[in-house]
């Protein structure tokens, strides 16, 4: 097991929450959920974010959609949208309406084989409110999992076969099989528990290790297969969100929410070179008549 150090943040961003960051075959791009923004990186690691979209709602995360360049899936506000490249959203379903308690969606990701996972959580992060929904590629929204407190994630093995899902605030890291065809999940495993931290944004590997951002702890983490830790990357901001690898380079979100008093790189966008790559991130596909 080894320590690894990240490069000096070079873009001047600073982000709220910094979370949902994917290598996309139209580039880089991330979220900044609570702000409503879709953001791209530029190659030049010292360029400005550049702003994709604006919502009048959270945005937790996207997927490109296969086939259109430039329209994302979303899961956003309380439910889950399509985003036209002209910002324009058409909406698929918003199953947090009504719901008893503020809700908005958070993290999500498509997997291997064109579905969309999304999570769902209570502002407050009310004990259990949150669920994760799947959106096939007819369009249709189903309740997966309920019972979720803050679920971060979902990631997924390179054959589809798995999924890692987290449950942040308990600290909880589950593996669910996956049956690629249908998109049914079979009885969950615990792959991990955190003790000095929440498991949040994370990615898999070539070698099926997970890479985890562990919210509170200033550090990445990246666990094997069989759960053992193998590595740890120690950033200089506390609260890092997401990950995700562009071949074998590691970039990380972080955030400066809840900070009485942020320090100079809290909020900011990290890189790290490592030694296993990883896969562009999945698109979702769907029918022609839900596209």
């Amino acid at each position: 097991m080894s320590d690894l150090l990240p490069e000096e943040p070079l873009r001047p961003d600073r982000l709220e929450l910094g979370e949902g960051i994917r290598w996309t075959d139209e580039g880089m791009v991330l979220v900044d959920i609570l702000a409503g923004r879709l953001l791209s990186a530029p190659d030049d690691p010292t360029a400005p974010l550049r702003e994709l979209a604006h919502l009048p709602f959270p945005l937790g995360a996207v997927a490109p959609v296969a086939d259109r360049p430039g329209t994302w899936i979303a899961a956003a506000g309380t439910g889950i949208c399509l985003l036209a490249p002209d910002g324009k959203t058409t909406w698929l379903a918003r199953p947090e309406d009504g719901a008893p308690v503020a809700m908005r969606m958070n993290d999500a990701a498509a997997d291997p084989s064109g579905r969309f996972w999304a999570g769902s959580m209570a502002y407050d992060a009310d004990e259990g409110a949150g669920s994760l929904y799947r959106v096939d590629h007819d369009g249709t929204v189903t309740r997966v999992l309920d019972g979720i407190t803050v679920p971060n994630g979902p990631a997924f093995t390179a054959d589809g076969t798995a999924m890692y899902l987290a449950d942040s605030a308990r600290g909880l890291v589950r593996r669910y099989p996956v049956d690629p065809a249908t998109g049914e999940l079979g009885a969950p495993e615990t792959f991990l528990t955190v003790d000095d931290g929440s498991p949040d944004g994370m990615t898999v590997d070539a070698e099926g290790a997970v890479w985890i951002a562990v919210w509170g702890t200033g550090t990445v983490r990246r666990y094997l297969p069989d759960g053992r830790l193998d590595r740890t990357l120690r950033l200089p901001a506390r609260q890092p969100a997401g990950v995700c690898l562009r071949e074998d380079v590691l970039h990380i979100t972080t955030a400066r929410v809840g900070l009485t008093a942020p320090g100079p790189h809290d909020g900011a966008v990290f890189t790290a070179r490592v030694d296993v790559p990883g896969m562009s991130a999945a698109a979702y596909s769907p029918t022609p008549e839900a596209a």
